[in-house]
């Protein structure tokens, strides 16, 4: 369900898969979707593996409609939405995951 930010309109997409990038090793995929798991995001962070500190990542973030991509394969579809189901039922949106 769309929110009012600041006159801006957003959108709350769940953290629905985390892996590393297969191309550099030292990047973290992050990629988040609406609880239909028809959009999503892909966020990419830079990550030490042999020291510091992981990137935060929460179970969820608002963001702009324009920023998200549809999901062409229904497939994924099902499973983005399975996942963000699965995330709203066991976590906060500020929660750190």
């Amino acid at each position: 369900m769309p929110t009012t930010d600041s006159a801006t309109e957003t959108e709350q997409v769940w953290m629905v898969e985390r892996t590393f990038s297969a191309d550099s090793p030292h990047i973290l995929v992050i990629v988040y979707a609406t609880p239909d798991g028809e959009r999503y995001l892909q966020k990419e962070r830079a990550y030490n593996r042999f020291g510091g500190s992981a990137p935060e990542v929460t179970a969820a973030i608002e963001v702009g409609p324009d920023d998200l991509v549809p999901v062409d394969d229904a497939e994924r579809r099902a499973r983005y939405a399975a996942e963000a189901d699965r995330m709203m039922d066991r976590h906060d949106p500020d929660d750190p995951v």
